[in-house]
């Protein structure tokens, strides 16, 4: 099969500054809601950098994974609790490019990884490639390895980063080669490990790391990963224990970290904390900032773009309720409750995760009651997001959420969060609530599409907020804690500097000084953009890691 699409090949001449090859890897990436291969935040971030690479002309790839159910549909059980669904998907829009390579994964000499591609044209990104190992030929284990993104099973998920690192590898060599390989996340590992072997020098290795969580920095058993195919070849035990730490592992950062030129965190504090995280280690590349971002044009509300532009604090107002309206239309749907557009909306949605305390709002329920149910300054709350489909503690926490809620008219818990929704409730609230313990957020750029459409940020100073945030004239900050504080203290003050906060600044000038309000909105509008859209940050990684 011949296709312009089974070589290098890009719809326009690539811009000067951005000739270089670069072909970036990552396990998941969020371009569109048709196209249901993300689970959150990393696979946000990852499709903003796609359509940024198209809009500047960059000469870039992206090499990702055709997952078979996605991550998961978020539907409810009957008493409106969390549901995870598996759903098969089968993407029209998708073209087989005639590449087809060879991995070896465990006992299996010859798994068969095929490659699919998205064209530019269908949603503006540069071209996307993603495997699949559901392939006529591979035995039945095999082809299950591109079922789920992030595979509860152990040897699946090895598979996984070994059909990304190492099949995907090999597709770009079919492609005709890359002069830089991009690793989001070390997820794709073996990828570095394999072009180590075909003489790919370390100069045209780089890698980004994305979080502090121990989750995001995965660690297994060297023999173990040895016996899976995990290197490429078999490593002897003296090239084994040379790649190992911590008696005998295999921490898939720090091996990145040795084997590339470069590595960035995704925020400046984030930086900070990597460098301090894996000081101990030796033979480290160094870890620079590039905070991450989002694709404006993919982003932003149309007419709230010319309205900021204009400054017209009446027509923003007007567009708000209107939005407002979209998103209760959804609120109305999933939960039969009517909200206001005209009373307050706070929205707390993004991945459900323990250390991100979706229900710190809860924390003393009785300033919580108080809160909700205060006259003079009315307000309406919705939580929306995924909890990993095995992660039961985050599970229990969304399902509290919404036995807590059922009853009441002014709070809603909705299912589905991904793009679509994520683009309503940034669009549709006016208070963008952002809760993690201090240090764990290494970006969260939630907050940025929400800034772009007008939603003010309610934060802890982590993650990309010390960059942006000027307390009272673009956000309302919380004061900062001391990381190290036992949890339950740090959970306390901040819940109680969160009431505080909305009981006497946030909800006094939301409507006792419109004025006021509509400086900060605008206010923070320009303060998001341009710094935090994505041209900006796809520019950097050519101009700081790239070149």
């Amino acid at each position: 099969m011949t296709s312009k699409y089974n070589k290098w090949y890009h719809p326009y001449k690539p811009a000067k500054e951005f000739e270089k090859r670069a072909a970036y890897f990552s396990m998941e990436f969020g371009i569109h809601q048709a196209l249901k291969i993300y689970s959150g935040g990393l696979g946000f971030l990852a499709g903003s950098h796609m359509r940024s690479g198209f809009e500047l002309k960059q000469n870039m790839i992206g090499i990702g994974m055709l997952w078979k159910y996605g991550y998961y549909d978020q539907g409810r059980n009957e008493d409106q609790t969390l549901r995870v669904n598996f759903i098969e998907k089968h993407y029209n829009f998708l073209e087989y490019t005639g590449i087809e390579v060879d991995v070896k994964l465990h006992d299996n000499p010859s798994v068969k990884v095929r490659a699919y591609v998205l064209k530019p044209e269908i949603f503006g990104t540069v071209p996307l490639y993603l495997l699949s190992t559901d392939v006529e030929g591979n035995d039945f284990l095999s082809k299950t390895i591109t079922n789920y993104l992030y595979d509860a099973n152990e040897l699946t998920r090895i598979s996984q980063s070994i059909v990304l690192g190492i099949g995907g590898a090999k597709v770009v060599e079919a492609l005709g080669g890359s002069d830089v390989y991009h690793l989001n996340e070390g997820h794709a590992l073996p990828a570095f490990y394999y072009l180590r072997d075909q003489g790919v020098k370390k100069n045209q290795m780089v890698f980004t790391t994305h979080t502090p969580e121990k989750a995001g920095n995965e660690e297994r058993d060297a023999r173990h990963l040895n016996r899976c195919g995990f290197f490429g070849r078999r490593l002897n035990d003296e090239e084994l224990a040379k790649e190992s730490v911590n008696d005998g592992n295999i921490n898939y950062t720090v091996s990145a970290l040795r084997m590339a030129k470069k590595a960035n965190a995704v925020s400046k504090l984030h930086a900070d904390v990597s460098n301090d995280m894996w000081k101990d280690y030796n033979d480290i590349c160094k870890i620079i900032p590039i905070t991450n971002a989002q694709n404006q044009k993919f982003w932003q509300d149309d007419q709230i773009k010319k309205i900021w532009k204009k400054r017209n604090a009446k027509a923003f107002r007007e567009r708000k309720i209107e939005l407002k309206k979209e998103l209760f239309d959804v609120v109305a749907n999933q939960t039969v409750k009517m909200f206001d557009p005209n009373v307050f909306t706070i929205v707390w949605a993004r991945r459900f995760a323990g250390y991100k305390r979706a229900d710190l709002l809860l924390h003393d329920m009785e300033r919580f009651e108080r809160l909700i149910t205060n006259e003079k300054y009315p307000i309406q709350i919705i939580w929306a997001g995924k909890p990993y489909p095995f992660d039961f503690y985050a599970i229990d926490i969304f399902n509290h959420l919404v036995n807590m809620t059922k009853y009441k008219s002014n709070l809603a818990v909705l299912v589905g969060y991904e793009i679509d929704l994520s683009r309503e409730t940034k669009t549709g609230s006016d208070i963008w609530l952002n809760t993690p313990r201090i240090t764990r957020e290494a970006s969260g750029t939630s907050g940025m599409t929400a800034a772009m459409n007008g939603s003010v940020n309610v934060s802890i100073n982590d993650g990309w907020i010390p960059e942006f945030a000027k307390d009272g004239e673009n956000s309302f900050i919380l004061p900062e804690l001391d990381h190290k504080m036992p949890v339950w203290e740090q959970d306390k003050i901040d819940a109680d500097n969160l009431y505080d906060i909305l009981e006497n600044k946030v909800l006094p000038t939301y409507y006792d000084k419109p004025k006021e309000w509509s400086k900060i909105v605008f206010n923070g509008m320009d303060d998001v953009i341009p710094e935090f859209t994505s041209n900006r940050m796809a520019t950097e990684y050519y101009n700081k890691m790239f070149k």
